[in-house]
């Protein structure tokens, strides 16, 4: 069998096993967030912290509750990484550095997952189990939370309310990631993905040297590192570690967890505000531009260029030859059009255009389908700029799902989708401008270039892969990254919520025969060419410093 074709077997499996989950889980998630009854254990927890999951929230306190716990989550994780040097458990390992303990601290928190450590030797099972891996389940429950909220805001009517976030948030980890993340787990242990809590061993000589491995619960992690797009690795090289991703079948099953549940919430959406028809033109336009991009990764990696390609069968430095050519694109491309930031290769090593086309999809604000909660939320918002520009062509005040998108809902729109775009030019820019920022660079010219511009788009976007060849283990990465981190996330999500609060307040529109249909393929065309023309106008001069120029050259 071909690379090639196996590459396209395995994507058409995928799609078919999306499909079959698509209708089951996303009416299964419409029905969690609409419940009005409490598991006993949720019970538990809304008393140990004290809130009243049937009190009602306007956006401003929704959002002081995203905050709140969010930044609980980031002390309470620094504390934990300043304090493993004396915990036990910790495999002998030190306490972190403040620097990059921050750095760590923000990354999981905000669900982005960027590592500037190597996994097995900076951190213990302690850390490891109490602090990364629940916040994996947490930050991703958090995006779903504010992405159901949206939905509110469009569902709802004559009323600023947009639920409880701590029901909200509970319901998300004990109905949703836990049940669906143990599932998984077993499956991948029973593959071959190690779990257990033992220490480091040696395995002799190896190549002229020692080597040393240290065990883990990385079933559990791995499960739910890609299910909640979080793409943290419990080693450093992440899903190419064979600890982690054994077999070209747990590699699938590792995307199909990626996309599972960013794909069905579109259902969740539909069933929430009455149309599942509404779900399915969302659908329709993340998965147009998933496939496009993943039939562009495909050709840029098979098409050979120069002998040494030829003569080694293709792209494949930096590839898992276990997984080939085909399923490294796959992979590749779930990953960083998600939040999600695992790689079962190494983009850097990709061809130019591909390590392009990796960015690209972190530059559309991974919308296709976006992280969990994050890609249906920024597709929304999406939405409601391509419903302007429509209303701007035919000079009709814009509606969408029955409501107007005036001065006020534009204006949270346009400051949404202008906080990534201002993170990632001006923290690059100041980046290549400085001199000691560029020491970190392992190659010179476009493609040293592209590193700095992917730590940035990777960061803003809460994505969390990276060009490798950046040292970013530095002062001014571990705290500039941090910093874009946070407000790729938070600054976000103001807006959304925002956004989500004033379209609860207005009354409903009633659809006339001049209402554009935004259940129609013709609204999908429109959506697919705003997203793809306001990244283009936005980043094209960057990527054509970068990934472009090296893939010209």
């Amino acid at each position: 069998m071909s690379p090639v074709l196996a590459g396209v077997l395995q994507l058409l499996a995928l799609m078919a096993a999306l499909a079959l989950a698509y209708v089951p889980l996303g009416n299964y998630m419409a029905r969690v967030y609409s419940s009005t009854t409490h598991w006993r254990v949720e019970k538990w927890v809304y008393k140990g912290i004290g809130a009243n999951p049937d009190a009602e929230m306007r956006w401003p306190a929704y959002l002081r509750g995203v905050l709140a716990f969010s930044l609980i989550g980031v002390l309470f994780l620094y504390a934990l990484q300043r304090l493993q040097g004396v915990l036990s458990g910790s495999l002998g390992f030190a306490s972190i550095e403040a620097e990059q303990a921050f750095n760590t601290a923000v990354s999981f928190v905000t669900n982005t997952n960027w590592q500037s450590y190597y996994g097995e030797q900076a951190m213990g099972h302690v850390v490891q189990t109490a602090g990364l891996a629940v916040q994996n389940f947490v930050s991703a429950a958090v995006g779903i939370a504010v992405a159901v909220a949206l939905v509110r805001g469009f569902a709802r009517s004559r009323t600023g309310e947009l639920g409880n976030f701590w029901a909200d948030l509970v319901r998300g980890v004990t109905r949703v990631l836990v049940p669906i993340a143990a599932v998984a787990a077993v499956v991948l242990a029973a593959c071959g993905v190690i779990q257990n809590f033992s220490g480091i061993h040696g395995v002799g000589q190896f190549m002229g040297g020692s080597q040393e491995w240290n065990g883990g619960a990385v079933a559990s992690q791995e499960a739910i590192k890609e299910l909640g797009t979080n793409g943290g690795g419990y080693f450093n090289a992440n899903s190419a570690h064979p600890f982690e991703n054994p077999t070209p079948f747990t590699n699938l099953l590792e995307i199909f967890l990626i996309l599972l549940i960013p794909f069905s919430l579109t259902r969740t959406f539909g069933v929430m505000v009455g149309s599942v028809k509404q779900g399915y033109a969302i659908l329709a336009t993340m998965a147009t531009i998933w496939l496009g991009f993943t039939a562009l990764m495909m050709w840029t990696e098979f098409a050979h260029h120069g002998p040494a390609l030829d003569l080694a069968g293709g792209a494949t430095e930096g590839k898992e030859i276990r997984f080939g050519i085909g399923a490294s694109s796959i992979f590749a491309v779930a990953t960083t059009l998600t939040s999600t930031g695992a790689v079962d290769s190494f983009h850097s090593s990709f061809t130019g255009l591909s390590g392009g086309i990796t960015m690209l999809g972190m530059m559309l604000g991974e919308i296709a389908p976006g992280g969990v909660g994050s890609g249906l939320y920024g597709m929304l918002v999406m939405a409601v700029i391509a419903v302007f520009i429509a209303g701007l062509m035919v000079g009709r005040t814009p509606e969408y799902l029955g409501k107007k998108i005036g001065t006020r809902e534009i204006k949270f729109t346009a400051c949404y989708i202008l906080v990534t775009p201002a993170l990632v030019l001006t923290f690059t820019a100041a980046a290549m401008a400085l001199p000691t920022p560029g020491n970190s660079m392992t190659n010179s010219g476009a493609h040293g270039f592209s590193e700095i511009l992917y730590a940035y788009t990777s960061a803003a976007n809460n994505n969390g892969s990276a060009f490798a060849g950046l040292n970013a283990d530095t002062q001014w990465f571990n705290t500039t990254l941090g910093i874009t981190m946070l407000l790729g996330r938070f600054l976000s999500m103001v807006f959304v919520l925002a956004l989500a609060g004033s379209l609860a307040q207005q009354k409903p529109v009633p659809v006339t025969t001049g209402t554009l249909r935004t259940d129609k393929p013709l609204f999908t065309g429109l959506l697919v060419g705003a997203v793809l023309i306001i990244t283009g106008l936005t980043y094209f001069p960057a990527l054509a410093l970068g990934p472009l120029a090296e893939g010209l050259a």
